[in-house]
């Protein structure tokens, strides 16, 4: 599922509470290259993501990459971020060896809480050759780590997936992984129309962020931005492809998705804890949006491996 933007028909694929895109209930998700683009003919056409963070780690083999309109060919070893927004696309060698890890919006909210300076290397799109040996080795030892960690259902598990996030992050941080920020300020008096808009779908993303248990008004939120419910709409519309409580809806689904997966909160209890008047209301809701109520979702996540 994806809707189309007005940046020159490049499709802005569906957000991390949409059940058919986003295939965990973790806020983090990991696999190898090889394992998405070899369905694609190794062709990765051009698109966005709304809420969404890529790092590319390529071990060995080669890449054609169109990274925010421009198209260059490089070879690994290499380090590729692609943050929210970030128009992107791939051309591998079928010799391609890496993971793609993919880090959902909340995630990185709470990355820049914790490390505020490391973590804006996720903000900024860039290309990183990854020389042997020292920063680059641990790179990529904790990039196959998590993968490897994201795979097994051990004891544990979250907490350690969080400290090998940090640990990347910072890793990340001093390879200069974003360097390439050019200066440019989303939120400056020389800002573009489309630099502005982005900048106001991040802060709405974050008072989602803080407010989404209590599911606010979204004229509410659009006043506190300063802008009218219209032009908010309007702005997710372009942006993300959705509308503003689109957006708050599916990180409400998301959230109660991991809750039914990772908790023994009773329904009643996650319905409530999420803001829903009654338990009815928030089968309905989730039924809705993913197809199976609450208790069968959960009943299908017990019986998943790992």
């Amino acid at each position: 599922m994806h809707n189309h933007s007005p940046l020159g028909d490049i499709p802005v694929f569906a957000l991390y509470g949409e059940t058919a895109q986003w295939p965990t209930p973790d806020l983090l998700h990991c696999e190898s290259i090889a394992e998405r683009s070899r369905l694609h003919d190794w062709h990765i056409r051009a698109h966005r993501h709304a809420d969404l963070v890529h790092l590319l780690v390529l071990y060995e083999g080669e890449v054609e990459l169109e990274l925010e309109g421009s198209t260059r060919q490089t070879e690994a070893p290499l380090a590729i971020v692609v943050p929210p927004l970030c128009i992107h696309g791939f051309r591998f060698s079928p010799t391609i060896q890496g993971h793609i890890l993919t880090l959902a919006a909340p995630l990185v909210d709470h990355l820049a809480k914790v490390l505020p300076e490391a973590s804006r290397t996720w903000r900024r799109a860039s290309v990183q050759p990854l020389p042997s040996g020292g920063a680059s080795q641990r790179l990529i030892e904790l990039v196959r780590h998590i993968d490897g960690e994201y795979r097994r259902p051990a004891s544990g598990r979250d907490a350690l997936l969080g400290a090998l996030i940090q640990a990347l992050t910072i890793e990340a941080s001093r390879l200069a992984i974003g360097s390439s920020d050019n200066g440019s300020s989303d939120n400056g008096n020389s800002a573009t129309p489309h630099q502005r808009s982005r900048h106001h779908l991040r802060r709405f993303e974050a008072l989602v962020e803080e407010s989404f248990r209590h599911q606010p008004n979204i004229e509410e939120l659009a006043a506190q931005l300063e802008l009218s419910s219209a032009h908010l709409n309007s702005i997710c519309r372009q942006q993300a492809g959705t509308s503003a409580l689109a957006l708050l809806h599916q990180r409400l689904l998301l959230e109660a998705r991991r809750e039914l997966t990772y908790t023994n909160l009773t329904i009643a209890q996650v319905s409530d804890g999420l803001g829903f008047s009654d338990p009815a209301y928030f089968t309905r809701f989730f039924k809705r949006l993913t197809g199976v109520s609450p208790s069968n979702f959960r009943k299908r996540q017990q019986r998943s491996p790992g």
